[in-house]
């Protein structure tokens, strides 16, 4: 059985000792400390192992590790990291989104959020690895992934994808990748896309790492999906008008659950892969993702401002938080919007509440579409309905997971 607590108790536990907890350690440089220590912790998830992760993460931490450095190691071992009965990448993904959390908190917060991430990817079960094949020499073309992944053969796939990185680059590999999921957004729910964009983001990013892990859970998932065919781009070629999206991202903070709120993440990851992506690509992407609303309707979210109550410190707001009303707390966190300064504060009272709450259970759509309602507010501050569509559709499906 893991370890349940939240993150006031990770704080006091990592808080109580002191550097004598590591032992025979202490001849080690701290460098090489926190490498091993890490390592140790890399197996202790891969073997699902919670409560010997979160000890070893405990011990970095009072080492004076930086929290941080932990989160990056992490890399290789979250990649394979399952989230059944469901085929999606969910953890991967999460792993990605934490990033865009982490400037919202201090480094001491920084801890209690890698905590949460720790037991998450321990306690779940493991994608059996994929035997690491060497590149190709001959040229790969990326018909020749979509015939592996037809045929059903990750590890086939997973050569060509390695090679056609290779050879092409991590753009077009990239941009290639994100468009044959474009085709599949109603059959995944959007995760063809949202997942596999944040995935390819953080493989990009991390130019010190070995690709392979990410690019064999990517083959194993686009084979699992049945992903094999990329649909003929949807035309206009030119993007959407600032109006035409902004309608459908009203459409699409529409709305209660689960399915509404992928609407939401879904046009949240294609925003943030959009740098991989060349405009008529882009256009195409947001004409898939407004297909895949369907022919759903906007809604407004009222307000009733006359009740708001003040957040002025974080303890008030997690006195508000506990109570798991979407209403109270998005009417008390819109009160701050207006300014960058009001902004950091939401998200840092959202993420520090989710942290306090945590007793080692989350749905890790938690932590991604918090990312996504972050973005939202950041970029749409000023477009009230949208604001307060999106931070309520993300409170409301929140709370209704915590109650349940």
């Amino acid at each position: 059985m893991g370890l349940r607590f939240g993150t006031r108790d990770f704080l006091r536990f990592i808080a109580a000792g002191s550097l004598s907890v590591l032992g025979g350690w202490g001849e080690l440089t701290a460098t090489r400390r926190g490498e091993a220590m890490d390592g140790n912790l890399l197996d202790a998830i891969e073997a699902s192992d919670v409560t010997r992760a979160s000890d070893l993460l405990a011990k970095s931490i009072k080492g004076g590790n930086d929290p941080w450095k932990t989160h990056l190691s992490l890399f290789p071992v979250v990649q394979c990291v399952l989230n059944p009965p469901f085929i999606n990448p969910h953890l991967p993904k999460m792993y990605r989104v934490c990033r865009e959390l982490y400037p919202y908190l201090s480094q001491d917060r920084t801890a209690t959020l890698i905590s949460l991430e720790v037991s998450e990817y321990a306690r779940r079960p493991k994608l059996e690895k994929i035997r690491k094949g060497n590149a190709l020499t001959s040229p790969v073309t990326f018909e020749d992934i979509e015939t592996a992944i037809k045929e059903n053969d990750p590890g086939k796939a997973s050569v060509l994808m390695a090679t056609f990185l290779e050879q092409k680059g991590g753009v077009e590999f990239s941009r290639r990748l994100l468009l044959l999921g474009s085709g599949y957004l109603n059959n995944s729910l959007g995760h063809s896309v949202s997942c596999t964009a944040f995935i390819l983001l953080e493989m990009l990013e991390r130019t010190d790492q070995d690709s392979w892990p990410a690019l064999s859970v990517l083959a194993s998932y686009f084979c699992k999906g049945r992903f094999d065919t990329t649909p003929v781009l949807r035309a206009p070629a030119s993007a959407p008008t600032k109006d035409v999206l902004d309608l459908n991202l009203l459409r699409a903070t529409s709305g209660r659950g689960i399915v509404n709120l992928h609407h939401t993440i879904t046009r949240y990851a294609i925003e943030r892969s959009r740098k991989l992506l060349t405009p008529e690509d882009y256009s195409h992407m947001v004409n898939a993702w407004i297909e895949f609303l369907g022919d759903k309707k906007e809604e407004r979210v009222k307000t009733k401002e006359s009740v708001v109550r003040g957040v002025e410190d974080y303890d008030r707001f997690y006195e508000i938080f506990l109570e798991l009303q979407a209403g109270p707390v998005a009417e008390s966190l819109l009160r701050m919007i207006d300014s960058g300064e009001g902004r950091h504060k939401i998200g840092r009272f959202v993420i520090q509440s989710l942290c306090d709450k945590y007793q080692g259970n989350y749905n890790p759509h938690y932590i991604t579409g918090l990312g996504s309602t972050l973005w939202l507010l950041d970029h749409y501050w000023m477009d009230t309905p949208i604001a307060t569509n999106a931070l309520y559709q993300y409170l409301d499906f929140l709370f209704n997971g915590l109650s349940s």
